[in-house]
């Protein structure tokens, strides 16, 4: 068995060397062949082997030679006296090239080689002196075939030839192909006139040269004869022409005189027509003169008439544009100071709603106090009941029987002030009736007398009086009304406050109720003194808002009777003025038909003269109403700003807007925060009393370190900004923006994009 397994292993083993053996040769001794290259191996056999891939050679036993076998070049270049003759004795300069190679085959590469030797089979000078003589007698003979044109027109059927009379197989070699590359006439001065196929090509050349000379020359000539003839009938043309441009041009100068002589007859008959008309014009012109110096005499007497009447017009007319005047600048004077009234009523209506708005702050801070007061009365009335009891009811009985006292007295001092103030009134409107019958009886018969244009004068002036009067019972209802709903509101706000008092009397004794019951039979006395000093305080309460109520209605009687009476006295103050601007109507008719009757020269003068004075009363009294407005502004913030501490830069009239309108921004921003719920639930944390966080420090040390780019922002949800915001803050800043994202879910806008 041993023997056996070593057998095997000997086998394999041997087998492993045989094979490691020929993989040795086949890698050491094995010779490859180029493209266009052949191997020739001579063996121990008889006959060489030839192989264009390759093959084992093995040394000594082996001899290995290499052919090359690609295309070989051979040129054949023959000029001047060697030039090659064609068969019209013509000598040709020409240069072909020969394409030549060892016939692939084993063959003829082994003929080759045994006749010519590896070596010198790839040499081009071997090649050139076995093939030149053969290919040049090729060539010669294929020449003489052709003349020299038919060599030039059939190159390609030369080059056929000399491939077809060489042939393709040459003892081993391949002629692949030839190629002219040149092909030329031999000069006559490279020509050999003694040689007999020279002297014939030279004949040739000559007679062939001649001919075409001639031709040539005919040529010339007749190009000289076309030319001549041409030049000649185009002088002739020319002629011709200059005589037909000769005649029109003697046609025109003689047309032209006729022309010029006729509207010269033309003209001269025109000048004397224009000398008759000119005299004619003359003659008339002559006679208006005179009739003009005449009209210019008399007009000279009717100036002298006139200029005494005008100058007497002017003085009337200066005396009415001055009383024209006065009346304006009293109307100017009297819209200055309507308008003051108004800015000023509107001054006040806004120093009125400051006020107003400072006077419910206080209040809400003295109904605070007034709680807190309360607290602390109702503890120490538990320590002390009885006594505290006694004096409440005795106090309340006193501001009781005082205040119901005060409110009658106030109630009856108002009713005799106005009473007073309409007794006032309705002697001054009775006065002012009865002066103004009077100056409308007067202006009614001085208005009898004017003329149309003067009533139309005095309709336009009893327009605006009752413009004017309608003006100001607006002016008293409106005010009126205001004042009555602000009494209303008044009202509205004591019966408000009495509501709230008895509500908290209410929750007291509910109190004192569930206390008494608590404590059974021991406490029952006390509950029943918390209770009376309940019903004590209630009545205190009531008698109060009963004499506010009083009180309130009285003022607004008080406020109906003021503006009943401003009402009559705009009504009185619209007469006087309509009588006013009658009785002035009336008396300027007159002296506007006197200006009627002015120049247009004096009236724009006088106009112009007018409007300059108008415009300086109305700067005038527009600079008068800014100080008045200044001076206002200036004690309403001297009022209201008494006890600020303010550093104040800049005087013009905008600074108190400015600081009016500050004042209403923070006015607006606080009631926004106060009745804004959404507000309310985002800032709960800062806007609650105990409140311990500040907004401006949480915000800047947010931003001061961001947690995101703009570019993120873009792409960001509310909530989703939350919650990144969350995650790169401090843990006291998550919990308070946790309420916040939180809120914002709540409220439905957490999808919301920034």
């Amino acid at each position: 068995m041993s023997l056996s397994i070593g057998l095997v292993l000997t086998t394999i083993l041997l087998l492993a060397l045989i094979i490691f053996g020929v993989l040795f040769l086949i890698f050491h001794f094995f010779k490859k062949v180029e493209q266009g290259k052949a191997l020739i191996v001579n063996t121990m056999k008889s006959e060489p082997i030839v192989t264009f891939t390759g093959r084992m050679v093995l040394p000594v036993v082996h001899k290995a030679e290499i052919m090359d076998i690609s295309l070989k070049t051979i040129e054949i270049d023959r000029r001047g006296r060697e030039g090659l003759i064609c068969k019209d004795n013509i000598r040709a300069d020409i240069k072909v090239t020969f394409f030549v190679r060892v016939n692939k085959t084993p063959e003829d590469v082994l003929r080759v080689a045994q006749s010519i030797g590896c070596a010198r089979a790839s040499d081009q000078k071997t090649l050139e002196e076995l093939f030149i003589a053969k290919f040049s007698e090729a060539l010669k003979t294929v020449g003489k075939q052709l003349d020299f044109e038919d060599l030039y027109k059939e190159r390609d059927s030369f080059r056929d030839k000399i491939i077809e009379l060489i042939g393709t197989h040459l003892n081993g070699y391949v002629l692949e192909d030839a190629a002219i590359d040149y092909l030329e006439q031999t000069p006559l001065t490279d020509l050999d006139p003694s040689n007999i196929l020279d002297s014939q090509g030279i004949r040739k050349i000559t007679e062939l040269t001649a001919n075409q000379n001639v031709l040539t020359n005919e040529f010339k000539n007749q190009e000289k004869m076309k030319i001549t003839k041409q030049n000649v009938e185009a002088k002739e043309a020319i002629l011709e022409l200059e005589r037909q441009q000769a005649d029109a041009e003697a046609r025109q100068t003689r047309e032209i005189q006729n022309v010029r002589d006729r509207e010269q007859a033309e003209m001269t008959t025109i000048a004397e027509q224009e000398r008759l008309r000119a005299e004619t014009a003359r003659k008339h012109t002559e006679e208006q003169l005179a009739i003009q110096e005449e009209n210019k005499q008399r007009e000279i007497e009717v100036a002298g008439q006139n200029r005494l009447r005008v100058v007497s017009i002017e003085a009337e007319r200066v005396k009415l544009a001055q009383e024209q005047e006065i009346v304006g600048r009293e109307r100017e004077i009297e819209l200055q100071r309507i308008e003051k009234e108004k800015a000023l009523e509107e001054q006040r209506r806004d120093i009125a709603h400051v006020i107003r708005e400072r006077v419910a702050v206080e209040k809400t801070v003295a109904e605070e106090e007034e709680r807190t007061k309360e607290l602390r009365v109702l503890a120490e009335a538990n320590r002390q009941k009885q006594v505290k009891i006694i004096n409440a009811e005795a106090i309340a009985q006193e501001v009781l029987v005082t205040d119901i006292k005060a409110a009658e007295a106030s109630h009856e001092a108002a009713k005799f002030k106005a009473l007073e103030k309409i007794t006032l009134a309705d002697a001054e409107r009775d006065t002012a009736d009865k002066l103004a019958m009077a100056k409308i009886r007067l202006a009614e018969g001085v208005q009898a007398e004017q003329a149309a244009s003067g009533l139309a004068n005095v309709k336009v002036k009893e327009a605006n009086a009752l413009a004017i009067e309608r003006e100001g019972v607006a002016q008293a209802k409106a005010l009126l009304e205001r004042l009555q709903a602000e009494a209303t509101g008044e009202e509205q706000k004591g019966l408000a406050q009495t509501r709230v008092r008895d509500a908290q009397i209410v929750l007291i004794e509910k109190d004192g109720a569930a206390q008494a019951k608590a404590l059974l039979d021991k406490l029952q006395a006390e509950a029943s003194g918390d209770e009376q000093k309940g019903l004590s305080q209630a009545r205190v309460k009531e008698a109060m808002a009963s004499a506010s109520e009083k009180q309130g209605m009285v003022e607004v009687k008080i406020k109906e009777a003021d503006a009943q009476a401003i009402e009559k006295l705009g009504i009185a103050e619209a007469k006087a003025l309509q009588e006013h601007l009658l009785a002035e109507a009336t008396g300027l008719a007159e002296k506007f038909k006197s200006l009627d009757a002015l120049s247009e020269t004096g009236k724009v003068h006088e106009e112009f003269r007018l409007r300059m004075e108008q415009q300086l009363q109305v700067e005038k009294l527009r600079m008068d109403a800014q100080k008045v407005t200044a001076e206002m502004q200036a004690a309403v913030l001297g009022e209201a700003l008494k006890t600020a501490k303010i550093d104040i830069i800049g005087g013009d009239s905008r600074f108190f807007e400015q600081i009016i309108s500050a004042t209403s921004m923070a006015k607006a921003v606080d009631g926004f925060v106060e009745n804004s719920q959404t507000t309310q639930q985002l800032f709960k944390n800062y806007l609650a009393e105990n409140a311990q966080g500040d907004l401006t420090v949480d915000l800047k040390a947010i931003l001061s370190n961001p947690a995101f780019s703009s570019q993120d922002l873009q792409n960001l949800s509310l909530a989703a900004f939350l919650s990144k915001l969350i995650s790169h803050s401090s843990p006291e800043q998550q919990g308070k923006l946790t309420h916040l994202l939180q809120a914002v879910k709540k409220m439905g806008v957490g999808e919301t994009h920034l």
